[in-house]
């Protein structure tokens, strides 16, 4: 008996894993070959696969595609309406799927509503990108990513909070005591 909970307007391809605990809400297709994780949530109207990896406690909110060459790892939120690409120069009368770029979204990252993830990129681990951005090339972990083209305008904390270097570089998160340093444009946590 499945541990997961699939809407009954939702379609579910064969050759689909869904670990338990994950629920797929209205309106939704996940294509084969797919894995989900366990503990995700995916709102309605989403389009995941197929070929798509997403690992635990990722949170899908409404109208968000996944496409075949993305991959999701733990803790991840994706915004609503946000949107990832799979080819650099798409064409309709051009069949490049051999041509697909590979884009990782790693552990912890959050992801505004009605960004852009051009790809071939990679969203560093607790990177937080604002809403309607474009990012077009790599992100670092705990980076704050703003804007079209995506620029860092900061850095944040696990949590999500805003991060403050002192002269050493060293930044405390005011809600875990959590200490980060910034050396080289690369947050790491001490």
């Amino acid at each position: 008996m499945a541990n997961f909970f699939i809407h009954e307007s939702s379609y579910i391809d064969d050759n689909v894993k869904i670990g338990s605990n994950t629920k797929i809400w209205h309106f939704s297709h996940v294509l084969s070959q797919t894995t989900i994780g366990n503990n995700c949530s995916f709102g309605q109207n989403c389009v995941v696969g197929p070929k798509v990896i997403i690992g635990n406690g990722v949170k899908v909110q409404n109208n968000v595609s996944i496409y075949e060459g993305v991959e999701i790892e733990d803790d991840v939120f994706l915004g609503p309406s946000m949107v990832f690409t799979n080819v650099i120069n798409p064409r309709s009368f051009i069949i490049r799927k051999e041509e697909f770029k590979k884009t990782l979204i790693k552990k912890g990252s959050s992801i505004g509503a009605n960004a852009t993830i051009i790809c071939g990129v990679t969203i560093g681990e607790y990177a937080l990108i604002g809403a309607g951005t474009v990012v077009t090339k790599e992100v670092p972990n705990y980076a704050l990513v703003v804007g079209s083209p995506g620029k860092i305008i900061g850095w944040v904390s696990k949590l999500g909070n805003r991060l403050s270097f002192n002269e050493k570089c060293i930044a405390v998160c005011p809600e875990t005591n959590q200490h980060y340093y910034l050396n080289n444009d690369l947050v790491i946590t001490i």
